[in-house]
């Protein structure tokens, strides 16, 4: 099962939400207290997630790994965040890039979006970041 704690040096941490179509983006205060909504990247949106890094001095990325309920990570999405992560991995480095679980984090940023009042329809830009924001505050609170 991929690791959850944001161990190792202290610094902004960025988390990717990796979609087909669109990859959510947030980043972690210096402190690693809370978690804010940064873009939304049209896929593969590699480039740009490189030059979020650069610009916001992260020491971590961490990239959703889709898990299913039973802690399996064997699934075509799976697969895709481990492929995208690999190739982030050279453009970024020496800034370590971690697979973490991310199950639930997009439906819990559509409840919470659906709680605002929001519709999920106009909202759909805004559900990656969302659910990037939930993966590293998740990320955030293993601490």
């Amino acid at each position: 099962m991929a690791d959850r704690r944001p161990a190792g040096p202290p610094g902004v941490v960025l988390a990717v939400d990796v979609g087909t179509v669109r990859i959510g983006v947030a980043a972690s205060d210096p402190h690693r207290i809370l978690a804010s909504p940064v873009e939304t990247v049209p896929a593969p949106g590699h480039s740009r997630v490189a030059e979020l890094v650069a610009e916001r001095t992260a020491v971590l990325v961490v990239v959703g790994l889709p898990v299913s309920l039973s802690g399996e990570a064997a699934s075509a999405s799976a697969v895709m965040a481990r492929d995208w992560a690999s190739l982030l991995t050279p453009l970024v480095a020496p800034v370590e890039v971690r697979l973490v679980d991310e199950r639930l984090t997009t439906v819990s940023a559509t409840a919470a979006l659906r709680a605002s009042g929001r519709t999920v329809r106009g909202s759909r830009r805004v559900v990656d970041q969302a659910a990037a924001v939930a993966l590293l505050q998740g990320v955030l609170d293993q601490r």
